[in-house]
């Protein structure tokens, strides 16, 4: 499936290489392959950890094990930004990112160790694992360059919305108040820093 999505990528890749090739050159954007991305690789082993999440088809357990996963890959690209990114935004972005996810997980953890299945729902499965898969082939879509602070922000928007879209399915479909709660406050939150990183990038991406 992943060989699908690069040769997707690097479709659009080289599609938006040839729009480009009439700019000046201060104005191309270079691009890395994603295989010898770093933040690509944390994306796609946070991906393939979620796949192998064991499923009760009970949407709060679901959820909530599923969120952890996903904030854990978030923090992992984050300490790399702060490893070996540049930019003071981006790594206050980062470290941001950390102490907010990490509060998250504990609170998952807490609901985790003493939940129990009580419903079955296959819809909310079926339609969290069609998430994965298209934010599995927006990620591989995306163009990154090597760029640590560029690849973070551009990962992060990726992987911020796949959240938002996790959390609003359980809005609809979970029953737990409390991780209701959580969701939409991971919904208010994770858009505002999407568009925080739309901004930033939009005026660093040619840096």
């Amino acid at each position: 499936m992943k060989a699908t999505y690069k040769i997707l990528g690097l479709a659009a890749l080289i599609a938006f290489s040839t729009a480009c090739s009439d700019d000046d050159d201060n104005n191309q954007i270079s691009i890395q392959a994603h295989d010898e991305n770093q933040m690509m690789t944390l994306m796609h082993e946070m991906m393939d950890e979620m796949h192998t999440m064991k499923v009760t088809q009970d949407p709060d357990i679901d959820y909530a094990s599923m969120m952890r996963m996903h904030h854990m890959g978030a923090i992992d690209m984050a300490e790399l930004e702060l490893k070996s990114g540049t930019s003071s935004e981006m790594k206050a972005k980062a470290q941001a990112i950390i102490d907010a996810q990490q509060k998250e997980i504990a609170e998952f953890d807490s609901f985790l160790a003493n939940a129990k299945p009580t419903t079955m729902n296959m819809e909310f499965h079926m339609k969290m694992m069609d998430g994965m898969d298209r934010m599995g082939k927006q990620s591989d879509l995306q163009i990154i360059n090597g760029n640590i602070d560029q690849d973070f922000a551009t990962l992060m928007i990726e992987h911020h919305k796949s959240a938002t879209e996790m959390a609003q399915m359980h809005l609809v479909m979970g029953k737990d108040a409390g991780l209701k709660e959580m969701s939409s406050m991971i919904i208010e939150e994770q858009n505002k820093e999407v568009a925080d990183f739309q901004t930033w990038l939009l005026a660093n991406r040619n840096n």
